[in-house]
């Protein structure tokens, strides 16, 4: 139960910052208004409130999270912005995420 709420949390850590990150592009790249860049950033600060959720140390948590990163940021521009992922995409996301998952839920030896 521990790894799914850990999951969750990264999950919607990145979904914040994401969603935070592409309001600010539509705002600034794409001509939207103003208040998309002050919603995403107030998304973004979000973003990095959610990750303290986390139970593990900073590093740890913003390691694993790069490559959870990877997989919803594909996953995003997919759904929203139309980007197919090519095979190698996918495959990059898949081990991104197998390394991911080896920092964050590998059970660790005491310390001598």
């Amino acid at each position: 139960m521990a790894i799914i709420k850990s999951l969750l949390i990264f999950i919607l850590a990145g979904i914040c910052e994401i969603g935070g990150g592409y309001l600010i592009w539509q705002w600034l790249k794409e001509d939207k208004p103003y208040w998309y860049g002050i919603i995403g950033a107030i998304i973004l600060a979000l973003y990095g409130i959610v990750a303290t959720w986390q139970t593990a140390n900073f590093g740890r948590v913003y390691a694993t999270y790069g490559g959870i990163f990877i997989v919803l940021a594909l996953l995003w521009a997919w759904k929203v912005d139309g980007f197919k992922p090519d095979r190698w995409d996918i495959i990059g996301a898949v081990i991104a995420l197998a390394g991911a998952c080896i920092i964050i839920y590998m059970p660790r030896g005491v310390k001598a």
